[in-house]
């Protein structure tokens, strides 16, 4: 039976060819006693079979995504879906060799429209709602294929009505109408977002 997930404990540098760079090097470390946060990678014998099988996951994967993410929940103290402390996880494409620029990533995966206020006050309410928007538009663009206009033009039009040149100056109710705006662009595009 093939194996479509390995955790970063499970292989090595020598991995590129199954796990590409960012999962080998993870490995790699993992390996060497680093400090890298738990993790596992879907291996590129789990997207060759997608692709060949007409865009069709492999049987088991979600099975072994699922025991993976208990897994790393489990060593962090954290869950998937908790909404005041929930495990958040980056989904990062990968490929044998690196190439900047070119391969999608979606950040902060696990934050929801219920978690948002619950972890806020754990971790702060204007880093989650930040990370919450960043979610929005990252998932919207790389898994819905949204264009990235609506949400840049969103952040875009926030810093001009409230004069400042950069994010990290927006305040919390600015924040939170960012958040609303971005959640908006889903319907828009005849979408919802999970």
């Amino acid at each position: 039976m093939t194996l479509w997930v390995r955790r970063f404990t499970e292989g090595s540098a020598a991995d590129r060819d199954l796990l590409g760079g960012k999962g080998a090097n993870l490995a790699e470390m993992t390996r060497l006693g680093l400090p890298v946060p738990p993790g596992f990678t879907v291996t590129t014998e789990a997207c060759r079979s997608y692709l060949e099988h007409g865009s069709k996951a492999p049987d088991t994967l979600w099975d072994e995504v699922r025991c993976a993410l208990t897994a790393v929940g489990e060593a962090t103290g954290r869950q998937f879906g908790d909404v005041n402390e929930p495990l958040l996880v980056s989904v990062r494409s990968g490929a044998k060799f690196s190439m900047p620029g070119m391969m999608d990533t979606i950040l902060n995966l696990g934050l929801t429209q219920e978690s948002v206020e619950g972890f806020g006050k754990v971790a702060g309410e204007r880093f989650v709602l930040d990370a919450f928007r960043r979610l929005l538009h990252m998932f919207g663009h790389v898994a819905l294929g949204i264009p990235d206009e609506p949400f840049e033009e969103i952040m875009t039009h926030a810093r001009a009505s409230a004069a400042v040149q950069h994010d990290h100056e927006l305040s919390i109710d600015q924040m939170r109408d960012v958040v609303e705006q971005a959640l908006a662009v889903y319907p828009a595009h005849g979408l919802e977002f999970p």
